[in-house]
């Protein structure tokens, strides 16, 4: 008789525990008493999960609305710690691996055999840069052939320059300056020669009587081979024949003179027969046409002829005279036109001024001459002395009565006897002009630069070095801005010879 679940209950409760599990054991595995089926099983445990699933949403929702829940800061942490946990035992088995007793540490040759793999693979990945021109097929010079490249370039350039090096250049420039030197020099003796042996005013004047004397002579000699030929009693026929002579002796002496300029290449007997034949021929045409010249003249007055001879004597005279003159002239002008003019200037104020200045602080002996340049537009000119040039420029700078602050003008000549340096300098300040001239050896042109006192003074004076060969000294950077330190000579010089015939 089957119990009721009541009964089954009551008759568990009364027995203890072992009995009640074999009583469970039996009822489970008693054929009387039936096993739920398999799918009401599994449909209790769907139920089951089901009903967690929906309580798990509802806390959900209730927690963070629709969306997902976020972890709890506990369970942060735990899957935090369990992360680094797993770490650290990562790292320790890495350590063991490699430092453990138990693990051996692989060889260094195999180390090498892995690691060579993994070089090649990186060298073909990395750029390359030994490619030339980003071009696969040039490839960049090895070191050897651009030392070869090199050596190629540098000898073609020595058998270009003829094998010179630069110190075959700088002897061969300084040859060339020496040279250059030495002919100045020479020309330098040459003009103090004709210095010393220049005509002065009794020179011409001697040269003035003497020039009268040989016209006096002339016309006394024309009167008597006139006078000899009315003696003799010419007629015209005779005239024309003494033409006729003239003429033909003047064409013979041409073409002996002709024919000396043809055969310039022959014997030594040849030539002194050729030069007696022109020296009898010509004094054979002379006595012609002297006679000619008589012949046609004699019908004249002779009073006249020697009047005529006269004032052509004496213009002459004049012109040589003239020409002297005009010359002292010019010599005045070069040696600085230290002439006053008549006129006074309205720059006298100023130039005294400077002067009266300049000597009482530097005194009297650092001006050399002072006046104005007519053709300069009146401007006062100091010239100084050359040792006293840069003192005199720095004095006109820093003074309170002058205050000179811009330099507009540098430049140098050469008068062949010497060199002068010529300065323009003006007074923003005082709104007034001056000149400083100095004048400097023209073997050793060489001078103080003005390039501390006035930076635009720089290259002015390079320019200076370059065309006539002024050194200045104390400049910061003294170069050929013009035509280049391989120059030779400066072509501003009175003496310069070109170096290159063709240039």
């Amino acid at each position: 008789m089957r119990r009721s679940r009541h009964q089954r209950k009551s008759s568990l409760q009364q027995k203890s525990g072992p009995q009640k599990k074999r009583e469970r054991k039996r009822r489970n595995c008693d054929d009387s008493v039936r096993r739920p089926r398999p799918g009401a099983r599994r449909k209790k445990t769907w139920l089951r999960r089901r009903k967690k699933r929906q309580k798990k949403r509802e806390r959900k929702r209730r927690n963070c609305g629709d969306s997902v829940r976020p972890l709890r800061p506990e369970a942060r942490r735990k899957k935090t710690w369990l992360r680094r946990r797993k770490k650290r035992q990562k790292k320790l088995e890495r350590k063991q691996r490699n430092c453990g007793d138990s693990v051996r540490r692989p060889r260094p040759e195999a180390r090498r055999k892995k690691t060579l793999p993994r070089r090649r693979e990186k060298r073909q990945k990395r750029p390359e840069r030994k490619r030339r021109n980003c071009d696969d097929s040039v490839r960049r010079p090895r070191p050897g052939a651009r030392r070869k490249k090199t050596w190629l370039r540098r000898r073609k350039k020595r058998q270009k320059t003829g094998g010179a090096t630069e110190e075959d250049l700088a002897a061969a420039k300084k040859k060339a300056a020496e040279e250059a030197r030495a002919k100045a020099a020479e020309l330098r003796r040459q003009r103090e020669a004709a210095a010393t042996g220049g005509t002065t005013e009794e020179d011409l004047a001697a040269a003035k009587k003497k020039a009268a004397e040989e016209a006096r002579a002339k016309a006394a000699e024309l009167r008597r081979q006139r006078e000899a030929a009315a003696a003799g009693g010419t007629t015209e026929e005779d005239l024309e024949l003494a033409k006729k002579k003239a003429a033909a002796a003047a064409k013979a002496k041409a073409a002996a003179l002709a024919k000396q300029k043809a055969a310039a290449a022959g014997s030594d007997d040849e030539l002194a027969k050729k030069k007696a034949a022109a020296a009898a021929k010509a004094k054979a045409a002379a006595a012609a046409k002297a006679r000619a010249a008589a012949m046609a003249k004699q019908q004249g007055d002779g009073a006249g002829d020697d009047d005529t001879a006269k004032q052509k004597a004496a213009a002459a005279a004049k012109a040589k005279a003239a020409a002297a003159a005009r010359a002292k002239a010019k010599a005045a002008g070069a040696r600085g036109g230290t002439e006053q003019p008549s006129s006074p200037s309205p720059n006298d104020p100023l130039l005294q001024k400077y002067v009266r200045v300049i000597e009482e602080h530097l005194g009297p002996d650092v001006l050399e001459d002072a006046y104005i340049n007519r053709l300069a537009k009146d401007v006062p000119t100091l010239v100084v002395n050359k040792e006293a040039y840069y003192k005199v420029a720095e004095f006109l700078k820093y003074n309170e009565q002058l205050r000179f602050d811009y330099l507009s003008e540098l430049h140098g000549t050469d008068f062949q006897t010497h060199m002068e340096v010529y300065v323009h300098l003006y007074s923003y300040p005082k709104r007034q002009p001056v000149a400083l001239k100095v004048k400097i050896d023209r073997d050793n042109p060489e001078i103080d630069s003005l390039v501390p006192l006035w930076p635009g003074a720089n290259w002015p004076e390079c320019e200076a070095y370059d065309l006539l060969g002024i050194r200045f000294r104390g400049h910061p950077n003294l170069i050929r801005i013009f035509l280049g330190e391989q120059w030779v000579g400066h072509p501003l010089r009175k003496d310069y010879e070109p170096y290159d015939a063709e240039v």
